[in-house]
């Protein structure tokens, strides 16, 4: 008799938890067939959704129902995508999105030309997930401007400064072809000076210290020869870098213009999960019946 209650008592815990995990398949079902965005959502990460959005404590700490549908995430994140892309093109104009593949999004800095991939959008949790390097670069853009300096202007500098070095030293070069001569002229002199023996070290001193002018002198024409190639180089590298800050400042005159300042932006970012949610609050009816 025993051996039967607890049979029956385990099987009463079986199918509750199987008619729990059911009711939660069938009210995410009923949401995705409603059009109801936010309930998914809730669904979804329901300790997210009760911190963040309706600001009280969950009553769970984890949401382990949720975890059904992780095999599926791309293609709740395909569904999902639609109007939170449309939410994000009001609030930043300025970033556009490819579905590279089901569900993934790459996002994409302006619509102008050698525009930046600037990370992904991350449907499921309301998040961007910038390249940490591109956004660097854009912040560190916004700081220099209070030394109203680009994110390249040292560099590019550097290399100005490396390309009139190398511009000198080949408008240098009758100067050198001239010091050459003589120098060669003396190194005869010297050579032709009879070697006393008292007289043998300051020759030999003279002589190193000719052929030490000449073998820098020799070093410098071998640097004229290479600097056209050198300074073309540095020419490419500094439109590069120019092409860069000029792109920099288009992301930089956008954020402007829809937040103001790099730090609201940064802000927007942070609560970009609750100011969508709470966007969708409203237009849908009905609560979360699932329990773990």
């Amino acid at each position: 008799m025993e051996n039967q209650e607890q049979q029956a008592s385990a099987a009463d815990v079986l199918t509750q938890a199987i008619a729990n995990k059911l009711d939660y398949l069938s009210t995410l079902q009923a949401a995705v067939q409603h059009g109801d965005d936010r309930q998914v959502y809730e669904l979804l990460d329901q300790v997210r959704y009760h911190k963040e959005v309706k600001k009280t404590r969950a009553t769970k700490t984890v949401n382990h129902l949720a975890e059904l549908v992780d095999n599926i995430h791309p293609q709740i994140s395909h569904y999902l995508s639609d109007r939170l892309i449309d939410y994000l093109g009001h609030i930043y104009p300025f970033f556009y999105y490819d579905e590279y593949t089901t569900g993934l999004f790459h996002i994409y800095f302006g619509n102008w030309w050698d525009r930046r991939l600037f990370g992904d959008l991350d449907v499921i949790n309301v998040k961007f997930e910038f390249d940490q390097t591109e956004y660097q670069k854009l912040q560190q853009s916004f700081n220099l401007e209070s030394q109203h300096q680009r994110l390249n202007t040292a560099q590019i500098e550097k290399i100005s400064a490396q390309s009139e070095d190398l511009q000198k030293l080949m408008d240098a070069q009758p100067v050198r072809d001239n010091q050459k001569t003589k120098l060669r002229e003396q190194l005869k002199e010297n050579s032709q000076k009879s070697s006393l023996p008292w007289d043998s070290g300051k020759l030999k001193d003279e002589r190193q210290g000719i052929i030490d002018q000449l073998t820098q002198l020799a070093d410098q024409d071998e640097k004229a020869l290479n600097a056209h190639k050198l300074i073309k180089k540095n020419d490419d590298q500094i439109l590069v870098l120019s092409k860069e800050d000029t792109i920099l400042n288009y992301e930089k005159q956008s954020i402007r213009d829809a937040f103001d300042d790099f730090e609201h932006f940064e802000a927007h970012n942070q609560s970009l999960y609750a100011d969508y949610l709470n966007s969708l609050i409203g237009k849908s009816e009905g609560g979360v019946k699932a329990d773990d």
